[in-house]
């Protein structure tokens, strides 16, 4: 025997009847006869184990049980109704959930602009942001915890078996103390910078762009001098404001603000060795509501 609120048949017949408080009406609103009505709701009433309705000859009335079924039933009925638009509109990406995450220099002019984007445009899908280096990341989209990331590169960097598609190319610019030497006057040239002590991420976050950075200093005859290490981009900045070091940043992390630091650019001949970095959308499988987001990637960066 199924259970009764599955069988939305009889659920629909009890609503008809509830609402015409006559069985004649509401089986000519259902188009069938009055018995087998009659019959439905016995059965329904058999499989609750309670009386829905008290009947005389002249009313048909709603007991309290069947008073404080009535909305609920109304309300099944209208969601068992909207399943198959529910359905279309998951399949075309209009609802659902995504999961997607983000290194930190995202976090400061382009995440936040594409959510504002994106939400007005898809306001049923559920947006759950991540903040996580790349190596977190790479491994949590290879076990199915997240279905998108922005992660930060060197230029023509591709990740092994994952699709991209590049959505930021940016110069890196020099963090400087405040109150350094390199600070002060035109901006400092690559050999002034190759003296100084070097605030950097480990490369098991950003293998590509840290080996770019000490491709630099290597092909330059010189090897870093790492004062120190940090994962996100804003503690490097604030450990250059201690004036631990200098750091190589991507130029949006100017948009960080942070007292006692000055950005710079490199001048000089070999100004033009510095690498930049780009930051891509990165994705293995797909899903419909990532799909509609790499499709509103893709109006964003033209």
């Amino acid at each position: 025997m199924n259970d009764p609120w599955i069988e939305l048949r009889l659920w629909r017949q009890f609503v008809a009847v509830a609402q015409e408080l006559h069985f004649g009406r509401a089986a000519a609103s259902l188009h069938m006869t009055q018995p087998p009505l009659t019959q439905a709701i016995a059965l329904l009433e058999q499989r609750l184990g309670l009386r829905l309705f008290e009947r005389t000859k002249r009313r048909v009335a709603l007991t309290v049980a069947g008073q404080t079924l009535l909305p609920e039933a109304v309300e099944l009925l209208a969601r068992a109704s909207a399943l198959p638009a529910h359905a279309r509109a998951a399949a075309a990406g209009e609802v659902g959930r995504l999961r997607l995450a983000f290194v930190s220099t995202v976090g400061f002019a382009l995440l936040p602009q594409w959510v504002r984007g994106f939400r007005a445009q898809n306001p049923r899908v559920q947006l759950d942001l991540i903040e996580a280096t790349g190596d977190v990341q790479l491994v949590a989209m290879a076990r199915g915890q997240i279905d998108a990331g922005f992660l930060l590169h060197s230029p023509g960097f591709v990740p092994a078996r994952l699709h991209h598609l590049r959505v930021a190319r940016e110069p890196l610019v020099l963090a400087v103390p405040e109150p350094h030497r390199l600070a002060q006057g035109p901006g400092p040239t690559l050999a002034q910078v190759m003296e100084e002590a070097l605030v950097i991420f480990p490369r098991r976050i950003l293998p590509s762009l840290h080996d770019a950075i000490f491709g630099l200093y290597h092909a330059a005859g010189c090897t870093p001098q790492v004062a120190q290490e940090a994962i996100q981009m804003q503690t490097i900045v604030n450990l250059v404001s201690a004036g631990l070091g200098v750091a190589w940043v991507p130029q949006s992390v100017r948009q960080f603000q942070r007292q006692g630091v000055v950005y710079r650019s490199v001048t000089g001949a070999r100004a033009r060795s510095v690498p930049g970095c780009e930051t891509s959308l990165v994705w293995g499988a797909v899903n419909p509501a990532l799909e509609r987001f790499i499709g509103f990637a893709r109006t964003q960066t033209g």
